[in-house]
C-alpha cells in the first residue's frame, strides 16, 4: 500500500514538471506503475484480473503515444509540449490518435483506460481505508491535469510556426490506426474482460 502511494506521487510530481515528450510518457508510465500497484495491495483475486486487463489497454495506449512522439521527433527533431501547439492543424491523424492514447492513460470515458482504471481503483478499495482512496483520488486528479495540458497543446494553443504536415508511411500509420481502434473497443466489448477472468 506504501509503496503504491510512494510511486504514485513520485511518478506524478516528475511528470507534471516535464516538458519533454518522451520524458513525460516515461514519468507517467511510474505513475501507472503505481495504480497496478493499488490493485495488487488488496491481495484479492480481482486485483490480479484487474491488473492483467489494464496492463493489456496500457500497451496499446502507450505503444499509440510513443508511436506519435517517435514519428513527429524523427520528422521533425521536435519533442517539447510547447512544440506540439497547434499541431491539429497540418497533422489531423497525429493529432487525433495522440489525444485518444492520452484520453486512455489518463481513464476518460469511453477510451478503455478508464475501464482499465476504475477496475484496479475498486479492486484497491475493497480491503483498503478511507484515507489511502482518497490519496489515489487525488493522484488521478493530478494525472488528469498533466495529459490534458498536452492535448490542450495539441488542440488549443495558437502556434505561430507549427509543424508542417509529416508524411507517414503505412506501417505506422497502420499501426497507430490498430492501437487507436484497440483503445476504443476494448473497454466496450465485455468479452475480453470476461476471457482474462475466464483464465483466472
Amino acid at each position: 500500500m506504501l509503496l503504491s502511494l510512494f510511486t504514485l506521487i513520485i511518478g506524478n510530481l516528475f511528470a507534471l514538471r516535464q516538458n519533454n515528450l518522451k520524458r513525460f510518457l516515461a514519468f507517467s508510465s511510474i505513475a501507472q506503475v503505481g495504480f497496478i500497484l493499488v490493485a495488487l495491495s488488496s491481495g484479492v483475486k480481482g486485483g490480479a484480473i484487474s491488473v492483467t486487463y489494464f496492463i493489456l489497454i496500457y500497451i496499446f495506449s502507450n505503444l499509440a503515444a510513443f508511436g506519435v512522439v517517435s514519428i513527429i521527433s524523427e520528422g521533425s527533431g521536435k519533442e517539447t509540449i510547447d512544440a506540439y501547439k497547434g499541431l491539429y492543424k497540418n497533422n489531423k491523424l497525429l493529432s487525433w490518435v495522440m489525444a485518444i492514447a492520452l484520453f486512455s492513460l489518463a481513464g476518460i470515458p469511453p477510451t478503455a483506460g478508464f475501464f482499465g482504471k476504475l477496475f484496479l481503483v475498486m479492486a484497491g478499495a475493497v480491503r483498503q481505508n478511507s484515507l489511502f482512496i482518497v490519496v489515489v483520488a487525488l493522484n488521478l486528479v493530478v494525472s488528469l491535469y498533466y495529459y490534458l495540458r498536452v492535448v490542450r497543446a495539441i488542440f488549443m494553443d495558437n502556434n505561430e510556426t507549427p509543424l508542417e504536415p509529416l508524411i507517414i508511411s503505412k506501417a505506422p500509420k497502420l499501426a497507430l490506426i490498430i492501437c487507436t481502434v484497440a483503445i476504443l473497443i476494448i473497454g466496450l466489448i465485455g468479452g475480453v474482460y470476461e476471457y482474462i477472468l475466464s483464465l483466472h
